[in-house]
C-alpha cells in the first residue's frame, strides 16, 4: 500500500512537470494492465518492448508473464522514473532505456519485437511526434507479433487502423477513467476477448 501511494505521488509529480508527456494524473490500474496484456502472447514472446513504462505497473505484470530467457526493453523518457524502474526490478531479462519511444529502432538493433506494450498518451503528444511513433510501431512488431495499446479515448483507433491490417478493441471499465485497449497485428486475429 505504501509503495502504491509512493508510486502515485511520483507519477503525479511527473505529470505536473510534463503533462503532455505523461498524459494522466494516476498510473493505470492493475486490472486494466492485465486486460491489455491478455490481448497478446507474452508467455510465448522472446522479445517484448514496453513504451511509456512509468512507475512499472505494466513492467511488473510483463515480467511475471515472461518466460526465462526472454527479454524486456522498457522505455521511459522521464529520467527519475527510468531510474526507479532499474532500481525496483532486479531481473536479468529487463533492460531499462531512458529515451523517447520514437528512438526505439536504435535500441532494437534490427530486431523486431514479439509484443510491443504501449502506454503512451497519444492524444496529448504533439501531432508530429505522435505520427512518428505511430509510424514506427508496425516496423517494431514482428510479422506474427502484436502491439497492445492502452488509451483513455478511442480517438487513436483510426490511426492504428491505417497502420495495421488487424486492430481489435476492448474496454476495461475497472480503471478510472475506463481504458480503451487495442491489439494491433499484421495478421488477422479473432475478436478481442
Amino acid at each position: 500500500m505504501i509503495q502504491q501511494l509512493s508510486d502515485r505521488l511520483r507519477f503525479l509529480q511527473a505529470f505536473v512537470a510534463h503533462p503532455r508527456q505523461v498524459g494522466a494524473v494516476l498510473p493505470t490500474s492493475r486490472r486494466a494492465v492485465r486486460d491489455m496484456l491478455d490481448l497478446a502472447d507474452l508467455p510465448g514472446a522472446g522479445l517484448v518492448v514496453e513504451l511509456g513504462a512509468g512507475t512499472g505497473v505494466q513492467t511488473e505484470e510483463i515480467l511475471a508473464r515472461l518466460k526465462p530467457g526472454a527479454r524486456l526493453i522498457s522505455m521511459e523518457i522521464d529520467p527519475r522514473l527510468a531510474r526507479l524502474l532499474a532500481e525496483r526490478y532486479d531481473d536479468p531479462r529487463l533492460q531499462v532505456v531512458c529515451d523517447s519511444a520514437e528512438k526505439l529502432p536504435e535500441h532494437l538493433h534490427g530486431a523486431t519485437a514479439d509484443v510491443v506494450v504501449c502506454a503512451l498518451p497519444f492524444t496529448s503528444l504533439p501531432p508530429t511526434l505522435r505520427r512518428r511513433i505511430l509510424d514506427m510501431l508496425p516496423l517494431a512488431v514482428g510479422r506474427r507479433g502484436a502491439a497492445v495499446v492502452i488509451q483513455y479515448s478511442p480517438l487513436i483507433e483510426p490511426e492504428l487502423r491505417k497502420r495495421f491490417p488487424s486492430v481489435r478493441r476492448r474496454l476495461s471499465v475497472m480503471n478510472v477513467p475506463p481504458a480503451f485497449l487495442f491489439a494491433c497485428s499484421h495478421e488477422e486475429q479473432g475478436p478481442a476477448r
